[in-house]
């Protein structure tokens, strides 16, 4: 499908853009507003499950649902940016963006609270690829590009333990919609910000939009998604499981037939097969995985396992915020000179330390011995991990840098859903056989449900040690002059 864009005397960024640093300021502060709501939910789950009368498979798609459409639509995203101009998209997602976030805060049953979030995940995916792709254009002198993305990164990264926080402390003073009403004012603080120092970006002329690819991964994610998801309640060996799943991997095979084929490709397949690049890809998708998984595993664990408040549970995760910076602090001095896989690498096998040591919790066990060491190894990992992969995917990247960049986040928002969504189910079976085997152990809920989170960290770290090789292998040189 064709869709014309007209000619735009907008004129381009310039490196030399004296308010640069200023719009960096607001486009991180509006990122920092959709990362924030990737993890703001989770502490206030409870909450709005009692509040809503959620099920348990509706509690968990109020997590995924975000992530999947985020995920899902972000590669969209970046090519409408080249369509209608960034500048127009940032303020777009915003609008948008606020609009779903005061509809999720009004919500009165589970449908308005899914639709709400759906809706967020969308409008973020409209307002992401632009972010990254000025990022990207603007900061192309190696000082300040390393700066720019230490900044960019750090937001990034620390939004999900600000996420947690700040759900805690919203949740305990105020109430659980309170979670999705911040984003208001924040919204229209970067919408301001980005309208007096972004400088709107030439539209692209004939910019064709991939509707066919667009549908089939999307479609394709929501499958595999969904057969995940089916799996904790209904068990891996039913026939609908089965088709589901298989349904997302023959829909996301037909994505990539279409996109090997087509000259407005969605996913340029040009742009995943320089190595390197791939590899940033990977790395981001299995850390998400990983950690998505090991936050939703832990804020049930702080709140139903050891008694915690919200609040207290949202603070519980504050040595993950620090830990992220210590991890993006130590990486940006080596950011230009180190080898990719040196970067990427030790982070993956934090992330998959401290899914280990979920595997380690005891029911009567404490948060200093037990939640803590998880909590900052996760944190070293994601700060590791981001900093490189979003500085390396729009390097170079020329006119891909919008769907480059985005392919980062998607890669992320992708691993979140699939994360929580598989661990989770894994999490599930686990239990239910441990429930099974003890019918007689005292205090068995408790303790079948820390099995589970047992069973699914450590399957998470097995998970994580074989992408750490994939990574290490696929970013390495080709030769010893690389």
């Amino acid at each position: 499908m064709r869709i014309a864009a007209h000619p735009s005397t907008e004129s381009a960024p310039s490196t030399a853009d004296p308010l640069r640093w200023r719009a960096l300021a607001a486009i991180a502060a509006g990122q920092l507003m959709v990362a924030v709501d990737v993890t703001i939910m989770n502490i206030a789950l409870p909450s709005a499950q009692r509040s809503l009368h959620l099920s348990t498979a509706q509690r968990q798609w109020v997590i995924t649902l975000f992530a999947l459409a985020y995920g899902g639509f972000l590669l969209l995203g970046g090519r409408l940016s080249d369509l209608i101009g960034r500048k127009r998209c940032l303020l777009i997602g915003l609008a948008g963006f606020a609009a779903a976030s005061a509809l999720g805060g009004a919500a009165v049953n589970s449908t308005m609270l899914l639709v709400a979030r759906a809706l967020q995940g969308i409008f973020g995916a409209l307002f992401t690829p632009s972010a990254l792709a000025l990022l990207g254009t603007t900061f192309t002198e190696p000082a300040e590009r390393g700066k720019a993305f230490g900044i960019y990164g750090t937001v990034m990264a620390g939004s999900s333990g600000i996420g947690l926080i700040l759900g805690g402390v919203l949740t305990s003073y105020l109430d659980w919609r309170w979670c999705m009403l911040v984003s208001l004012p924040i919204a229209v603080g970067a919408a301001a910000g980005v309208s007096a120092t972004v400088r709107a970006t030439p539209r692209r002329l004939g910019t064709e939009v991939d509707i066919v690819g667009a549908v089939l991964a999307t479609t394709g994610l929501m499958a595999l998604v969904l057969g995940f998801t089916r799996a904790e309640s209904q068990g891996w060996a039913t026939p609908i499981t089965l088709g589901v799943l298989a349904a997302g991997v023959i829909l996301l095979a037909l994505f990539v037939l279409v996109e090997s084929r087509t000259g407005a490709a969605l996913l340029p397949l040009r742009v995943v097969r320089e190595r390197r690049r791939a590899g940033a890809y990977l790395a981001v998708l299995c850390m998400a995985i990983g950690m998505f998984a090991g936050f939703f595993f832990l804020t049930f664990y702080l709140q139903d396992i050891l008694g915690y408040s919200p609040i207290k549970a949202g603070l519980a995760f504050l040595p993950f915020t620090a830990a992220i910076m210590l991890g993006v602090r130590v990486i940006r001095g080596f950011l230009m000179r180190a080898p990719l896989r040196l970067l990427l690498c030790p982070g993956l096998l934090a992330c998959a330390a401290g899914l280990a040591l979920l595997g380690l919790l005891r029911a009567d066990g404490g948060y200093v011995t037990g939640a803590l060491p998880v909590v900052v190894l996760l944190g070293l990992g994601v700060g590791c991990v981001l900093l490189p992969a979003n500085n390396i995917a729009t390097l170079g990247a020329g006119p891909d840098t919008g769907v480059a960049g985005a392919i980062v986040m998607t890669s992320q928002q992708i691993g979140a859903s699939l994360g929580t969504a598989l661990l989770g189910s894994i999490a599930a079976t686990a239990t239910t056989a441990y429930v099974h085997s003890h019918a007689a152990a005292a205090d068995l809920p408790a303790r079948a449900a820390v099995h589970g989170y047992n069973v699914a960290g450590l399957s998470g770290a097995a998970f994580l040690c074989l992408a750490t090789t994939l990574v290490f292998l696929l970013t390495g040189p080709r030769n010893p002059n690389q």
